[in-house]
Parts: structure tokens; C-alpha cells; sequence
């Protein structure tokens, strides 16, 4: 049973709210939400994250490190980098729930986590039983940053532990589509679980229609394979399943309210389960439930007060 994980990505401050008016100063990232649901959800099964990142010597990055103690998170894989800061971005949310981002990150101290002969992360990789990264993880990271997190996978892999990548594309991260393109593809090709959404398989390999890229990402080679379609149900092909694909069922909600974190807490959710010894289809279901219960709310991280029945719940 998986018990120590390891989250690498990055966490930026938040500002939710609209232009010149009043802002709720936060937190969030893709990998950092994951990381909080996940520990949520997989406490009870002794489940422990800890969230590999880089931060300045700031005050605010003082803040973070505490808000992430505060959710359970461990930190002993952050690097504390003087003179940098956090990035920064905004969230601006139309009437529909969905939300537009403005980012200030060029700078972040994350972008810097491997400009060091050794990061914690390597020098623990040995005591993880399972890594958790995104395409955003990857697209921060300068060519040789990715490299030495390719190695942490394939050391990872060859021995037996999950290795988890989530298909996170934003565009504006990369210089062109195609090197996302091939940085996409290995990282796929390393990972014993893909986690791909069928808009973002579509959007990065410039796939006709949303049928023809669920179509595609069939064909994606980690042995553990779910395909997330928005409301429709998610797409299942479990490592032990002999390559037979499932359906796990969406909740659908009264209202959506704010779809920020969505995927992530999915993951968040199916992995607290999955790793912790559910089945495959079981766990999705799980992870549609929380992503749910999420996107009712407004933030990326949600007070867990609201998800309470959820915790230790079955799914």
C-alpha cells in the first residue's frame, strides 16, 4: 500500500476578485491542489504528501509554508531560494462559473528548483512510494529541470512505485506546440497512471473534435489510463483490467459556482483512493464526487469543513 507521496510543481498566491476592486488574497497551483485533496482524503489510509517546490525567503513564501503545514501538507522538500518570490495570478469569474487567468510568474522562485547539484526530491526519492506531476510541472521547468524529473520517474518506475502524470496544458507555458508536444509524450510514456482531459489531449495535439481526441488518447501508453470528459462520465482503463475500458458516472450539481480545481481535486480524490488499494472505477466515481462537491464553491481550495461527509466516506 502506497504511503509516502511526493507532489512537484508550484504553488502561486491568488488573487481572486476582478480588476481594481476588491481582491481575497489565497493560494493555489494544479499540483498544490491535488496535494491538499489528496491528503484529505487519504489520511485515514495513513497516506502522507509532501509537496516538492521552490519559494523565496519572503514573507509570503513564510505564509505559504504555513497554510500548506495547515493542510497537512509536509514541506521538507522545499527549497528556500533568497531574493525570489512566488509568482502571482487572478482570477476573474464570469456569470457561468468559468474563470479566466492573468499571471505574473516569469520570475518565480519554482521555476528554480533544480539549479542546485542536488534537490531534496532526488536525495529522498529512494523513501517515496509514489510522484505526482502535471504538463504545468513540466512546463516551468527549464530543459534540464525536466530531464532530472524524467530520471526521478524512470528511477521511480523501474522499481515498482506510481508514478502519476496529469496532461495539464496551457499553452501560453510553452514556446511552441510542438515541443509540448514531445515533452507531453515522454512523460506519458514514463508514467504507470495518466490522467489526460479530452479538451486538453485535443487542444495540445491539434485534434479536429473532442470524439476523435478521446479516440486518440485511447491509444496513450501509461498502463492505468482515465480520460476525463466534463460532465460526461470518465473513462477508465485500470492496470489489472486486461485493457478493457469503463465508465465512471459524473454528479451532476445544482449549480456551478466555480470549476477552478476541478480536475485537480478529481485527481486528488481518485488517487487518495486508488493508492490506498480501491479499485480503478470505484475510485474515479470517488473523484467525480469530490470534483462535485468542489466546483459548488468558490476558490481552488476549498474549507474542508464543507467536504466533510465526503472524508471516509465510500464511494
Amino acid at each position: 500500500m502506497v504511503k509516502r507521496v511526493a507532489v512537484i510543481g508550484e504553488c502561486m498566491l491568488e488573487l481572486q476578485g476582478g480588476a481594481f476592486g476588491q481582491n481575497i488574497l489565497g493560494y493555489g497551483g494544479d499540483t498544490l491542489n491535488t496535494a491538499v485533496y489528496l491528503r484529505r482524503f487519504g489520511e485515514d489510509a495513513g497516506i502522507t504528501v509532501s509537496y516538492a517546490t521552490a519559494l523565496g525567503d519572503d514573507a509570503l513564501s513564510d505564509g505559504l509554508l504555513s497554510q500548506w503545514a495547515a493542510q497537512g501538507l509536509q514541506t521538507e522538500l522545499v527549497r528556500r531560494l533568497p531574493g525570489r518570490l512566488p509568482g502571482l495570478y487572478m482570477i476573474v469569474v464570469d456569470p457561468a462559473g468559468e474563470r479566466s487567468f492573468h499571471y505574473w510568474r516569469d520570475s518565480a522562485a519554482a521555476k528554480a528548483y533544480f539549479e542546485v547539484a542536488q534537490t531534496p526530491l532526488e536525495a529522498q526519492v529512494d523513501e517515496l512510494d509514489a510522484l505526482y506531476l502535471s504538463g504545468i510541472s513540466l512546463a516551468i521547468l527549464p530543459p534540464e529541470g525536466r530531464e532530472r524529473l524524467f530520471a526521478l520517474m524512470r528511477s521511480l518506475r523501474a522499481r515498482g512505485a506510481a508514478v502519476i502524470f496529469d496532461n495539464n496544458y496551457r499553452p501560453r507555458l510553452w514556446p511552441d506546440r510542438a515541443d509540448a508536444q514531445r515533452v507531453f509524450q515522454q512523460a506519458l510514456s514514463l508514467a504507470s497512471i495518466g490522467l489526460v482531459t479530452a479538451d486538453d489531449h485535443q487542444a495540445l495535439f491539434g485534434i479536429p473534435t473532442l470524439d476523435e481526441a478521446v479516440a486518440s488518447a485511447q491509444d496513450l501508453p501509461p498502463p492505468e489510463l482515465l480520460i476525463k470528459r466534463g460532465a460526461a462520465s470518465t473513462l477508465v482503463r485500470a492496470a489489472d483490467g486486461g485493457g478493457h475500458w469503463t465508465e465512471a458516472p459524473t454528479e451532476p450539481v445544482p449549480q456551478v459556482i466555480d470549476t477552478t480545481a476541478a480536475g485537480d481535486s478529481f485527481a486528488g480524490g481518485y488517487l487518495a483512493r486508488r493508492l490506498s488499494g480501491h479499485e480503478a472505477v470505484e475510485s474515479a466515481r470517488f473523484g467525480n464526487r469530490v470534483a462535485a462537491r468542489v466546483i459548488q464553491h468558490r476558490g481552488a481550495v476549498i474549507p474542508a469543513e464543507v467536504m466533510r461527509d465526503l472524508i471516509g466516506a465510500t464511494a
